[in-house]
Protein backbone atom coordinates (compact mmCIF):
# COMPACT_ATOMS: atom_id res chain seq x y z
CA UNK A 1 0.00 0.00 0.00
CA UNK A 2 2.43 2.37 0.32
CA UNK A 3 4.36 2.11 -2.20
CA UNK A 4 1.39 2.28 -4.07
CA UNK A 5 0.96 6.17 -2.66
CA UNK A 6 4.25 6.36 -3.46
CA UNK A 7 3.41 5.57 -6.80
CA UNK A 8 0.66 8.16 -6.86
CA UNK A 9 3.11 10.89 -6.38
CA UNK A 10 4.61 10.42 -9.51
CA UNK A 11 1.78 10.15 -12.24
CA UNK A 12 -0.07 13.55 -13.03
CA UNK A 13 -3.10 14.75 -12.08
CA UNK A 14 -5.15 13.85 -15.28
CA UNK A 15 -3.88 10.17 -14.55
CA UNK A 16 -5.16 10.04 -11.17
CA UNK A 17 -8.42 11.23 -12.68
CA UNK A 18 -8.38 8.82 -14.76
CA UNK A 19 -7.83 6.07 -11.88
CA UNK A 20 -10.65 7.91 -9.83
CA UNK A 21 -13.49 7.63 -12.46
CA UNK A 22 -12.53 3.77 -12.51
CA UNK A 23 -12.91 3.42 -8.89
CA UNK A 24 -15.96 5.46 -8.90
CA UNK A 25 -17.47 3.22 -11.97
CA UNK A 26 -16.50 0.07 -9.86
CA UNK A 27 -17.70 1.54 -6.54
CA UNK A 28 -21.42 1.93 -8.28
CA UNK A 29 -21.14 -1.69 -9.86
CA UNK A 30 -20.31 -3.37 -6.36
CA UNK A 31 -22.99 -1.25 -4.92
CA UNK A 32 -25.58 -2.33 -7.83
CA UNK A 33 -23.92 -6.15 -7.10
CA UNK A 34 -24.69 -5.56 -3.05
CA UNK A 35 -28.40 -4.51 -3.68
CA UNK A 36 -28.83 -7.64 -5.80
CA UNK A 37 -27.40 -9.72 -3.40
CA UNK A 38 -25.09 -11.01 -5.58
CA UNK A 39 -21.57 -9.53 -3.76
CA UNK A 40 -20.18 -11.75 -1.44
CA UNK A 41 -17.16 -9.39 -0.36
CA UNK A 42 -18.95 -6.21 0.93
CA UNK A 43 -15.69 -4.80 2.68
CA UNK A 44 -14.68 -4.16 -1.27
CA UNK A 45 -17.29 -1.49 -1.06
CA UNK A 46 -15.51 0.17 2.24
CA UNK A 47 -12.08 -0.66 0.60
CA UNK A 48 -13.38 1.33 -3.02
CA UNK A 49 -14.45 4.56 -0.93
CA UNK A 50 -11.08 4.41 0.92
CA UNK A 51 -9.13 4.51 -2.42
CA UNK A 52 -11.34 7.22 -3.92
CA UNK A 53 -10.87 9.26 -0.99
CA UNK A 54 -6.92 8.80 -1.14
CA UNK A 55 -7.32 9.31 -4.90
CA UNK A 56 -9.33 12.84 -4.46
CA UNK A 57 -6.53 14.19 -1.65
CA UNK A 58 -3.14 13.43 -3.97
CA UNK A 59 -5.12 15.40 -6.89
CA UNK A 60 -5.86 18.09 -4.54
CA UNK A 61 -2.32 18.16 -3.14
CA UNK A 62 -0.98 18.14 -6.32
CA UNK A 63 -3.65 21.17 -7.38
CA UNK A 64 -2.44 23.19 -4.51
CA UNK A 65 1.48 22.47 -5.16
CA UNK A 66 0.91 23.96 -8.99
CA UNK A 67 -1.20 26.63 -7.99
Amino acid sequence: KTADKKDLQTKSVEEVRKLIKEAHERLVQLRLDHHQAKLQNTRSIFNTRKELAVLKTVVKIKEEKNG
